[in-house]
């Protein structure tokens, strides 16, 4: 018990937002220190043995570009550990470098999870924290952690909605007084968006790209809704046909077309939580509408997408891509809301 006393007072508590695209690591009092890909890229001997080459972003300009035995793996998938062990080396490497390699330092660590995560599931994030150096290890679900990082009044009693589109689950969640009154998590989020735009290439253009270029491709001209002057791009790829190398000009109206289908699931999960609200709390969000963060919040008309749908007024957060990093570093900072937030 001293000893941990001990090693908590050398200690910096953090929190990390565990993304399936990016994680984003918080130091209390330092603000937003790393914002990185959760991706390791890792090299097989032929004894089957892995050696860690990056992790971050120079992992990440590895993807699809790999030899043989270099493999870059994203070890998060729709919002969950898909891969324990390169989870607990990526975590651990963000750790390290939040602390300038102090490995002696075991910090207290708030971490991110999807709402609708399972025991075992949650069970395993924090297994890895612990297992990576974390001295105690407190969960809070994404859709209250967004909700505060948004500025939403999350304590008082009225009710707030947020959807927060991340990289592999969208996360709806309804706040009132310190706690999520309804939440839905569904598996479609940008990844879906990515691989959508991908099939869309492949299917109208045989034109084979990587998940990669469908990332590129949503950034600079995705499209929820028909733009007054839609805008283009040349993309790069493989003809599926010849197997030539080939190049295609792609519009925002084909990618529009092309992620009409994961907009559409986004949308209906929306709508299902609208139709589960208590009317007290519908007058609020009548009133204060819907706030959208998360890198998914960035598609171009996304909001007025929903607001035709659902006929309430949606709104954009600031710095949606770094909403729920800054909730749960609200969190560290107010010792109770951390706890009557934390999911233990």
């Amino acid at each position: 018990m001293i000893l941990d006393k001990i090693i908590g007072f050398f200690s910096s508590d953090m929190s990390i937002d565990l993304g399936t695209a990016n994680t984003l690591v918080l130091v209390k009092g330092k603000g937003i220190i790393i914002n990185e890909p959760s991706v390791v890229a890792v090299q097989r001997n032929r004894y089957g043995k892995q050696n860690i080459l990056a992790v971050g972003k120079e992992a990440k300009n590895m993807v699809g570009k790999t030899p043989g035995d270099i493999e870059a793996i994203r070890p998060m998938r729709d919002g969950v550990i898909a891969d324990f062990d390169m989870t607990e080396k990526m975590i651990r490497y963000f750790i390290e470098k939040a602390h300038k390699r102090k490995s002696f330092l075991r910090p207290r660590i708030i971490i991110c999870v999807p709402y609708g995560l399972t025991q075992v599931e949650r069970k395993a994030v924090r297994e890895s924290a612990m297992s990576a150096g974390a001295r105690e290890v407190f969960l809070i679900e994404e859709p209250m952690a967004a909700a505060i990082g948004a500025g939403l009044p999350v304590r008082e009693p009225q009710g707030s909605l947020v959807v927060d589109i991340g990289g592999g689950t969208t996360e709806i969640g309804v706040v009132s007084l310190g706690g999520l009154v309804i939440s839905k998590s569904i598996r479609v989020a940008g990844d879906k968006i990515d691989l959508a735009i991908v099939d869309y290439v492949k299917k109208k253009y045989n034109l084979l790209i990587g998940e990669r270029t469908g990332e590129e491709i949503k950034i600079a001209i995705g499209t929820a809704v028909p733009m007054d002057e839609p805008i283009s791009m040349m993309v790069k790829g493989r003809d599926q046909v010849s197997g030539l190398l080939s190049r295609i000009e792609l519009t925002s109206e084909d990618v529009r077309d092309a992620i009409k289908e994961p907009l559409k699931e986004i949308a209906d999960a929306l709508k299902d939580v609208l139709e589960v609200m208590p009317p007290d709390l519908a007058g609020d969000i009548v009133e204060n509408g819907v706030v959208l963060t998360g890198g998914g919040a960035l598609i171009r008309g996304f909001d007025k997408y929903l607001s035709d749908i659902v006929k309430l007024p949606v709104f954009v957060a600031d710095e949606p891509l770094l909403a729920v990093a800054k909730g749960t570093g609200k969190a560290l900072e107010e010792i109770e809301l951390l706890q009557q937030l934390s999911n233990e």
